[in-house]
């Protein structure tokens, strides 16, 4: 092949300084070696790259097209080296961050632009899990970090995790829903009668899990929280939500909370993580989430 990247870099040099000579003191070459270089490559490629114009060499329309098709490798061999230097460094060429649809995935941006504005390359992918899909995505490979697992650790294994705090929850319903005019507190065998709004769990080996679901009641599963708190604001089924937002539709008018007889206790939230994962990336991320600020406003109102 008469394509190289070395090639490939020396034709934009001169094509960015306009001369050889110029563009050997940007590679630290001689000019008698630039020179030697394009002859080399255009006696093999069989075709000029440069033509003299004055005291500028300009590329021929055939050395333009090599170069600007060539661009592209040049960038991505740039990438892979930077990455390569990266990963022997210590630094993840990627950090793939599971979040738990309790907690907005814009609360962790503050985070991921610190992180960015120190310079670090890692590329960071975030992914929305319910219920059992965190510890799913840990236990999966999906996900080396995540934030807000709720519920217990799964058994065995290669986890850690620490509490970051809990979310309570409220009945809440629509203003025109049956179960809106019926005394408080209500009652197991009422609610049942209703249709529930329930999230699907995101999990893909772990037994799936269930919240506020009583037995043998009827479901409608929809994607996210916000979602379930807009299907119950419209009248289609019933259930728990997370109380900061169930208070703030309420507040607009759009749900209505009661008390029942048996309330949804609070869910523990936690921090866990890949114990075999040494990254620096992955560890920056867990340093700044273990600061009580942050947690706080992860979990904020």
């Amino acid at each position: 092949m008469n394509i190289s990247l070395e090639l490939l870099q020396l034709l934009d040099a001169i094509a960015q300084r306009g001369s050889f000579a110029a563009a050997a003191q940007t590679l630290h070459r001689v000019p008698s070696a630039v020179t030697h270089a394009v002859g080399k490559a255009e006696e093999q490629l069989g075709f000029a790259l440069f033509e003299r114009v004055g005291r500028r060499a300009v590329l021929t329309e055939a050395g333009r097209s090599l170069l600007d098709g060539g661009r592209p490798l040049l960038e991505a061999a740039t990438f892979l080296e930077r990455r390569a230097r990266q990963v022997a460094s210590g630094w993840e060429a990627e950090l793939r961050i599971a979040i738990d649809a309790l907690i907005p995935a814009e609360r962790l941006y503050p985070l991921i632009d610190a992180f960015y504005a120190e310079g670090h390359g890692t590329e960071v992918h975030l992914s929305s899990e319910v219920l059992a899909g965190c510890w799913d995505a840990l236990l999966g490979g999906r996900a080396v970090l995540a934030v807000g697992a709720p519920g217990d650790l799964p058994p065995g294994g290669g986890l850690m995790a620490t509490p970051i705090g809990s979310v309570d929850f409220v009945f809440a319903i629509a203003p025109t829903h049956p179960l809106a005019a019926e005394p408080e507190p209500l009652a197991a065998d009422l609610i049942r009668r209703h249709r529930a709004i329930v999230l699907a769990d995101t999990t893909r080996s772990l037994a799936a899990r269930s919240a506020g679901l009583l037995s043998g009641q009827r479901v409608l599963t929809v994607p996210d929280i916000e979602a379930k708190a807009a299907a119950q604001a419209a009248g289609l089924g019933v259930g728990h939500l997370p109380r900061a937002l169930a208070e703030r539709e309420a507040a607009a008018g759009r749900l209505v909370i009661r008390q029942t007889v048996e309330p949804r206790p609070p869910i523990t939230l936690h921090l866990a993580w890949c114990s075999s994962h040494r990254g620096k990336a992955l560890r920056w991320f867990r340093e700044r989430l273990a600061q009580p600020e942050v947690r706080e406003g992860l979990l904020a109102d």
